[in-house]
């Protein structure tokens, strides 16, 4: 019965955390890319906004200036044509006072005087009608060439548009092409990491063999807590530097094969049961199942394995491999157990 229980909490190797984190950094990439780009739309709706809105000011004034120049042609033209009709007056005055002179008949107030004052006032007035609509019309010049550069700036930043939209669809296939490979490249890595670690278990098996208190769950394997320390210490027995020793041994030949850009690590967890424990140097499980772990651990790397290879972790007694309320159950449960995994 116990071994069946133990088959049953066999664990499968769990590829996904790797998964994970790569479609995470992913859909972070994905989602500064998009934020540029609708920033950058946003700043371009804002400036056609803005030069929309000041063709339409600039088209406003046009069509004023146009009505103002129509009406000062307008008073140009009655004015040239009233001055035409006083120039007329006036020469048919001026030949009646010249007959009236040769007949010898007294010549009767004249108003040419008026007449030429008269027409001389809507010459003035004339010209200046003339100064206005010159005026007018070099306003309407000025206005058509900045309708015409911003005319030019719009289609620059249209030109732009169109650009960053390409822009952005090459982005989101490079990165759609970018994730592909880079799942690619982690399926792998993982199925590497994976064989690498069946050979590294294989080793473990053949070295350690059927010892007592040694046996594999799921993908680690685990050692109950006395083979290497004795109760309530994290002080590793001298007893037990063969068993370590063999294990780093093994680990120290996988170090040379697995490829340095795999990122491995053995895990090395520490466990305990759950009789509480309460001193000066453990004030709880955790403290105890945390020093047991990093014992194992500084001693493999007195024994030259990296570092950086290397992890300690401690569950106390919160991850039970049997939950049963038995002495068998609590001996099961006190453990270290080792995995190979990603870092």
């Amino acid at each position: 019965m116990a071994l069946g229980r133990s088959r049953g909490r066999e664990r499968t190797i769990d590829y996904w955390p790797g998964f994970v984190d790569a479609l995470s950094t992913l859909l972070l990439v994905f989602i500064f890319l998009l934020s540029v780009f609708v920033i950058t739309q946003f700043f371009l709706t804002q400036e056609m906004s803005g030069k929309d809105s000041a063709m339409a000011r600039l088209q406003s004034q046009i069509r004023e200036l146009t009505e103002l120049l129509a009406l000062e042609r307008g008073g140009r033209d009655e004015a040239e044509s009233e001055l035409g009709t006083l120039r007329s007056s006036l020469l048919s005055a001026e030949a009646e006072r010249d007959r009236l002179k040769a007949t010898g008949t007294p010549a009767p107030v004249d108003d040419g005087s008026a007449a030429q004052g008269r027409a001389d006032a809507l010459a003035s007035d004339l010209a200046k009608q003339k100064d206005a609509a010159a005026q007018a019309l070099s306003q309407i010049d000025l206005l058509n060439q900045q309708i015409a550069a911003l005319r030019r700036q719009m289609a620059a930043l249209e030109e732009a548009l169109d650009i960053s939209e390409s822009k952005d669809k090459e982005s989101q296939a490079k990165l759609a092409d970018l994730g592909r490979r880079l799942n690619l490249a982690l399926a792998q890595r993982v199925q590497e990491l994976t064989r690498f670690r069946s050979e590294f278990f294989g080793r473990l098996r053949s070295i350690l063999g059927d010892r007592p208190g040694i046996r594999v769950v799921g993908d680690r394997f685990v050692f109950q807590s006395e083979v290497f320390f004795d109760p309530g210490s994290a002080q590793i027995k001298p007893q037990a530097g063969a068993a370590l020793d063999q294990l780093a041994g093994a680990l120290a030949s996988l170090e040379k094969e697995i490829p340095p850009d795999i990122a491995w690590v053995l895990r090395v967890d520490g466990h305990t049961d759950n009789r509480p424990i309460s001193n000066a140097q453990f004030p709880s499980n955790w403290e105890l199942s945390s020093a047991r772990a990093i014992a194992v651990v500084q001693y493999l790397i007195g024994k030259g394995i990296s570092p950086a290879h290397l992890v300690a972790a401690g569950f106390g007694e919160y991850q039970p491999l049997d939950t049963a309320d038995t002495d068998e159950a609590r001996a099961r449960n006190r453990r270290i157990e080792l995995k190979l995994t990603e870092r």
